[in-house]
């Protein structure tokens, strides 16, 4: 069974699109870095979005997750409106991400981390977390379980205690992988999860996407996110033989306009997407 043939879940706008970006534009004082975007992410898809380097990947995910405010447009998610949301408010509603350029708290170990993202999940306040007593010692138990789930699903058990700060650059994308995993969100944003990496760190990682967007059934059944997966990941990646291996569909950015959308086949196919990747001048 393919990606594209699973059911379709969640609550999704009526057009099948879980985030709709209308008409988004951002600028940083004369430097235009979107231009005009339309795009639709689908429910139960796994969306990639590539171009050159510059071209604005990483501000449209800025955007969705409310790093960035945009000067034109809107995003819906779930059909609620949230163009200029904080960025803890997205992480609350179920949006998470992972960043092109590694952003962990290198002193504390892989457990600390990815717990530190559960904290927007806890119920109890800094008095009663601080007795460690009742209720507080059971919900930092539940907490720990889930934890202690993606730690075993990324095989990282062996760095579990070691210090983000000291581990190999392959071992920290897993790890701020799980920390995004952590928040138990219904929709991942990946920014060059792959980057740096040799051949089979990437295989590994592209092996997690699959099985994240899938989910893993009566293997995690405690787990919400490892149990039933995520509605859509977005995928923004340079790796091309990763992306049109996993991805359903392609949006394809070059200098802050979308030149083209499509399945891998028709973009891999697509003039215009070779032309900004060849850098040859359009006619």
């Amino acid at each position: 069974m393919t990606i594209s043939d699973k059911e379709n879940t969640g609550n999704s706008s009526p057009d099948g699109a879980k985030i709709k970006i209308e008409n988004l534009s951002l600028s940083f004082g004369g430097v235009r870095s979107l231009i005009d975007i339309d795009v639709d992410i689908r429910d139960r898809e796994i969306l990639a979005i590539i171009g050159p380097n510059g071209a604005g990947k990483t501000c449209i995910l800025n955007c969705i997750n409310g790093f960035y405010k945009p000067q034109q447009g809107d995003i819906f998610f779930d059909g609620k409106k949230i163009t200029r949301i904080r960025p803890d408010k997205a992480a609350r509603m179920g949006l998470a991400r992972t960043f092109q350029n590694i952003e962990l708290y290198t002193g504390l170990s892989t457990l600390d981390n990815i717990m530190a993202a559960r904290h927007v999940l806890m119920k109890q306040n800094a008095l009663s977390s601080a007795l460690y007593y009742g209720w507080s010692h059971k919900e930092e138990i539940i907490h720990r379980k889930t934890v202690e789930d993606i730690i075993d699903f990324l095989e990282i058990e062996s760095i579990r205690k070691k210090t983000v700060g000291m581990l190999p650059y392959g071992m920290r994308k897993r790890v701020e992988l799980g920390r995004a995993l952590a928040l138990e969100p219904k929709v991942l944003l990946l920014d060059e999860p792959m980057a740096g990496m040799n051949l089979e760190e990437k295989e590994d990682i592209a092996r997690f996407v699959i099985d994240i967007f899938e989910g893993q059934g009566v293997t995690y059944p405690d787990t919400p996110v490892l149990r039933d997966g995520v509605s859509c990941i977005v995928l923004v990646e340079h790796d091309m033989g990763v992306v049109m291996d996993i991805a359903d569909r392609i949006v394809v950015l070059d200098f802050g306009k979308k030149i083209a959308e499509g399945t891998p086949e028709e973009i891999k196919n697509n003039p215009e997407v070779i032309a900004a990747y060849l850098g040859e001048g359009k006619k």
